[in-house]
């Protein structure tokens, strides 16, 4: 009678047990933000140039890591084309050398790795070093 008895119990106490697990709880808070895609900080250096554009600015980067890298989206593989920061149809082949150069365009100052990228993607040279 005693091994029933506990036997009982023990039965008792897995059902409860099982019961809770069972149990969930939501808690909808309405929907979630999109998290933030991050920008990557270190890019290699291969030359595959593509066109991005951001807040109508459009500009032709020696590839998409350095594009997204600044903030812009990837429009299409391939320099830009007429205008848009790219010199025209003229591809720029530049070195990978670093010695930073600090630039301006239409108000807006960047940082480039160097003067000749500075200059393919037609803004101005302020300052020899970063900005």
């Amino acid at each position: 009678m005693r091994f029933l008895a506990i036997s009982r119990r023990g039965l008792v106490f897995f059902i409860l047990s099982a019961l809770l697990a069972a149990c969930t709880v939501v808690v909808d808070d309405g929907p979630r933000p999109r998290p933030s895609r991050p920008h990557p900080q270190i890019c290699t250096m291969q030359y595959q140039p593509v066109c991005a554009r951001r807040d109508g600015d459009r500009q032709t980067f020696a590839n998409a890591c350095l594009a997204e890298r600044e903030g812009y989206r990837i429009v299409r593989d391939g320099p830009c084309r007429g205008g848009g920061g790219d010199g025209g149809d003229e591809q720029t082949f530049c070195t990978r050398e670093y010695a930073p150069v600090c630039a301006r365009r239409h108000g807006q100052v960047r940082t480039f790795p160097n003067a000749c990228e500075a200059r393919a993607a037609d803004y101005r040279i302020v300052d020899n070093g970063p900005c």
